[in-house]
């Protein structure tokens, strides 16, 4: 047996060692498992999580209506229509994400708990948030990172990440695209005894409804009215998840509204594809797996469901995304990096077919570099052989063109079918139980994680067994 597959066979036991939750405690069945109850008991409460990152400089970020952008909306829509956008500026956070939120709350909990160190593994953003936690609670950190193809090319992006990550104190690992990442994560946390601070456990999602409370109390401050809706950048459904539950507990149940970037045709795990895509989060890579199978992460229940709370799901082009990045810059004086622009963009469409007493918050932004600008992204897809055009951005394919829209109307989002993706889960879930023998508490936990009735899920799961 080789160290690789040695470690793998040991994943739970050293998951379970990195990170105080006795996740099997909630095992319900082979499908189920008791998510609220898991919450409760080892989240921590909104009060508690909002005092811990006030003390860590995190939170309380303005919430900025984008009136330049929204002049230009209301000038491209019908007569009454066009939404209010507000954005959430998370860039003012330490770290320069809102990431700095699940931050605070996973190292201040390793912290309490007695450990030495903290670890992550990440693309970037949540490196830079857990070193720079880290820093303020004396801790050591490593960072492990997924980083080049097998070429040795780096994009940019990741670049500017370990250097940021670097300049706070933190050790960077860096890996080759595919399996490498998680099994170096595995062993230095078997190695250091370290805490994990993964970005889908219960302090990740206690840490981020901070956020989600705080878009409504904004709103509520600024207009007397609760937001029409929340657009959230989608990737591992950790933002989604965790600002829902936030506004809900602010006593406000808007839809929220998940946006990616489409980059279908690329596979993460490809080290071809690796360096075909200009956006290292919020795609359509991330964004559709974690939906249908959010467990595949560096926990045994992954804290994050995306699923069941999602109310609409929004894909928006790379160029799109550039675009509006651009706008952003030029229309209010924000330079900010691509992946909360990847909801503006979706809200600029969404906005357009709106009442204008709508008002849409736009839940983040993080802050941008040298190597996150959208020059130095383009660039470096032109060197990949990536055409760069002006057009349509319909016609775009991943990993060929990007196309950038010729006029601001040029911006239309695709909706995704959730029936879709809820049959895909099902799916997933029926190759644990191939017997297709499911308890009713087996049908209410998956009508709840797919935020649909028992009766369709029964439905389905007799479509798919050819009943």
């Amino acid at each position: 047996m080789n160290k690789a597959q040695a470690i793998l066979d040991r994943k739970h036991e050293i998951l379970r060692n990195s990170i105080d939750v006795d996740f099997l405690k909630y095992k319900r069945s082979d499908i189920a498992f008791d998510y609220e109850k898991m919450m409760e008991e080892t989240g921590y409460p909104i009060e508690e999580a909002i005092r811990i990152q006030r003390s860590l400089g995190v939170g309380s970020t303005p919430m900025l209506e984008l009136k330049n952008i929204n002049s230009l909306i209301r000038s491209l829509s019908k007569p009454e229509k066009g939404a209010r956008i507000f954005l959430k500026d998370e860039a003012c956070n330490l770290s320069g994400s809102f990431k700095a939120r699940r931050a605070a709350i996973s190292v201040y909990h390793a912290k309490k708990l007695g450990y030495k160190g903290v670890m992550a593994a990440t693309s970037g953003n949540y490196g830079a948030a857990v070193a720079v936690m880290c820093a303020k609670l004396n801790l050591k950190c490593i960072i492990v990172q997924e980083s080049f193809d097998s070429m040795g090319i780096y994009q940019p992006e990741i670049i500017e990440k370990a250097r940021a990550i670097e300049a706070y104190g933190a050790e960077v690992v860096q890996c080759s695209v595919g399996p490498e990442l998680f099994v170096v994560f595995l062993d230095l946390l078997k190695q250091t005894g370290y805490f994990n601070a993964s970005l889908y456990s219960p302090y990740g999602i206690a840490g981020l409804e901070t956020l989600g409370m705080e878009c409504v109390d904004d709103i509520r401050r600024l207009t007397k009215k609760d937001p029409t809706a929340i657009v959230v950048t989608h990737a591992g459904g950790g933002n989604l998840t965790a600002t829902a539950r936030g506004a809900k507990k602010a006593g406000c149940d808007c839809p929220i509204i998940a946006a990616s970037v489409d980059l279908h045709g690329l596979h993460m795990a490809s080290d071809h594809d690796f360096n075909l895509k200009s956006f290292t989060t919020g795609h359509t890579g991330f964004g559709f797996p974690f939906a249908i199978y959010p467990d595949r992460s560096d926990v045994i229940y992954s804290a994050a469901r995306p699923l069941r709370y999602m109310d609409r799901y929004l894909l928006v082009k790379q160029g799109e995304v550039f675009y509006m990045t651009e706008a952003l810059a030029k229309l209010e004086g924000m330079e900010r990096g691509p992946a909360g622009n990847t909801s503006l963009a979706a809200a600029f469409s969404l906005a357009q077919s709106m009442s204008k007493d709508d008002i849409l918050v736009v839940q983040e932004t993080e802050y941008t570099s040298a190597g996150k600008h959208y020059n130095a992204q383009l660039s470096f897809a032109k060197s990949n052989g990536i055409e760069i055009l002006i057009g349509d951005p319909k016609g775009e394919i991943a990993g060929t063109t990007i196309v950038l829209p010729s006029k601001p109307s040029d911006i239309q989002l695709q909706e995704v079918d959730l029936n879709q993706l809820r049959r895909s889960y099902l799916r997933q879930q029926l190759k644990l139980h191939p017997d297709g023998v499911l308890s009713k508490d087996d049908l209410i936990y998956l009508s709840m994680e797919c935020k649909v009735s028992v009766e369709w899920i029964v439905s389905v799961l007799m479509e798919l067994r050819g009943e």
